[in-house]
């Protein structure tokens, strides 16, 4: 019987298997194979190095023999849905890179994963290309000879139109234990938003379930009761205070789907610039004709949400060392800030 449990961390699939009573002795990277659909016995064997596969609440190697009732529990990184997914040569700004991962700061704009609408010109498309030229890389051995459900070690995601920081894993290993850390939350990611209002508390934390939007599925929602999507729980700090909007800084738990642009709305505050959820709009105002002038031409400055992954921290999967790394506020950004700060000084 397979349980599919909560996704704490969308691309990683937390498993639940109990196994049958008549079952006979096998293999557990073998019985894991033909139980979990698009897996590879390679991923499932570096799982299970990583100490990602438990029987019994014990870490197992993958020559363990499973027999009847044992509750086998794994957290493997979740294989995409089958496209034909082809390398391009697309710049990238690496801010770290060893045999091991690469950290990378996604500019806005950029879709990180091949969907429906976006095939191409992906942060993925990119690192089949960058990563085709090591001829020791698992993906890009993958991608040469055209192996389904391809996808580069991404750790997490960003939206497209959100910057900042992403972790990339250059092998199954490295992948395997990095999902580990995300889904226990080891990972620490920290933004920089723009939000419209002040809150009243200089410092918070935003705690209610977040879904598909029950009147339009292409976007997500808050919901405080259980009934409905997952937990998510974002901590928020004021950085400035700009009277019309503030700068701050979230920090995540979790990582659902829109989950700050969706708990900052929640709370009244809702990112600066969000065109799916309202902030594209000017939702402070002031009787002063100035005004609307200045904030009609931040709109054009940045056009995309004002949110940027700025900080993360993380124990490299292969040395143990904390890794720590922070990407600059991008000028779009950073261009408004100012206005507002100027703004606010002469008025």
């Amino acid at each position: 019987m397979i349980d599919k449990e909560e996704h704490k961390e969308e691309l990683f699939e937390h498993k639940k298997i109990v196994v049958d009573k008549g079952q006979t002795p096998l293999r557990i990277d073998k019985f894991l194979f033909t139980h979990i659909a698009n897996s590879t016995r390679t991923r499932i064997q570096y799982a299970a190095e990583a100490g990602n596969i438990l029987v019994n609440n014990k870490p197992v190697k993958s020559s363990y023999k499973i027999k009847g009732d044992d509750v086998i529990s794994i957290v493997l990184a979740n294989p995409p849905k089958e496209i034909n997914t082809l390398p391009e040569n697309i710049p990238l700004d690496i801010i770290y890179e060893d045999e091991d991962l690469l950290v990378i700061n996604k500019k806005a704009g950029m879709v990180v994963h091949p969907a429906y609408g976006n095939y191409t010109g992906t942060l993925v498309n990119a690192l089949l290309y960058y990563l085709s030229h090591d001829k020791k890389n698992d993906f890009a051995k993958m991608a040469a000879e055209q192996t389904n459900n391809v996808r580069p070690g991404l750790v997490h995601r960003l939206d497209k139109e959100t910057s900042g920081l992403i972790i990339v894993a250059k092998n199954e290993l490295s992948l395997a234990r990095l999902a580990k850390d995300m889904y226990d939350r080891k990972i620490s990611r920290r933004y920089i938003a723009l939000a419209w209002g002040v809150p009243k508390e200089a410092e918070g934390t935003v705690d209610v379930f977040i879904g598909r939007s029950l009147s339009d599925r292409k976007k997500m929602a808050a919901f405080p009761e259980s009934n409905h999507g997952k937990n998510a729980v974002t901590h928020y700090k004021l950085l400035e205070n700009l009277k019309y909007v503030s700068v701050l800084e979230c920090k995540l738990e979790t990582g659902r789907t829109h989950q700050i642009r969706v708990h900052m709305k929640y709370i009244g505050h809702t990112l600066f610039g969000d065109m799916d959820y309202g902030g594209d709009a000017i939702l402070k105002s002031s009787t002063d004709g100035q005004y609307k002038t200045m904030v009609e031409k931040c709109f054009q400055i940045c056009k995309r949400q004002a949110l940027h992954a700025r900080y993360l921290s993380f124990t490299h999967p292969t040395s143990k060392k904390i890794m720590e790394f922070e990407a600059p506020i991008p000028d779009d950004m950073e261009s408004v800030i100012k206005s507002f700060r100027k703004y606010i000084e002469n008025f």
